[in-house]
């Protein structure tokens, strides 16, 4: 087993584009600081998959849906997320950037996993809401799985519905389905 050195200090865009690839862990920079903590399970990484996925597969042909893309939330002091799903423009799929601006996402989706749960409900919720990501999904994998769905209103993140089984929802005025219950199962989504 490899261990990865860490500057000794709080980390710039450049320090963090030189690190080595970590496939053993999970790594995010908050505040310049580096963030880490092991791959999530088997079942979570299925979830993701699927539902980048299946948004990718129903949005218009101006939007895109990324699994695990770096997003930079600020530069001073640096804070890089790793969202499970990113929505934004095509067009910045196309221009094939290292890491998709926050204000260029539409839609964020984290899927809660263990040791995830008060940053997706607490520290990522606010950071998403301060650049103005306009639409953030939160997956909840325990039985039944559900979804809470928060639009960006005045700044704030407010509740726009909490889901289970199939929902039909509206991103970018396009409608959506999503078969939540099929995102832990062999099964695909079924119309």
């Amino acid at each position: 087993m490899s261990v990865v050195q860490w500057p000794q200090r709080f980390l710039t865009l450049d320090d963090w584009a030189a690190l080595p690839e970590d496939p053993e862990h999970w790594v995010e920079v908050v505040e310049g600081v580096v963030v880490v903590s092991p791959l999530p399970l088997l079942v979570h990484q299925w979830a993701v998959t699927r539902l980048g996925f299946l948004l990718h597969d129903q949005l218009p042909a101006g939007f895109s849906a990324w699994s695990e893309a770096e997003m930079i939330i600020g530069t001073a002091p640096l804070t890089v997320r790793v969202p499970d799903v990113v929505v934004a423009r095509t067009e910045i799929m196309e221009s094939n950037p290292a890491r998709v601006p926050a204000d260029a996402a539409r839609l964020v989706i984290e899927v809660l996993s263990e040791g995830t749960v008060r940053t997706d409900r607490v520290t990522k919720f606010a950071e998403y809401a301060e650049v103005g990501i306009e639409h953030y999904w939160i997956v909840d994998l325990e039985d039944p799985t559900s979804m809470v769905t928060y639009r960006l209103v005045d700044g704030e993140y407010e509740n726009f519905g909490e889901h289970t089984s199939k929902v039909s929802l509206e991103v970018e005025g396009t409608p959506l389905t999503l078969d939540l219950d099929a995102l832990t199962t062999r099964h695909a989504q079924r119309p």
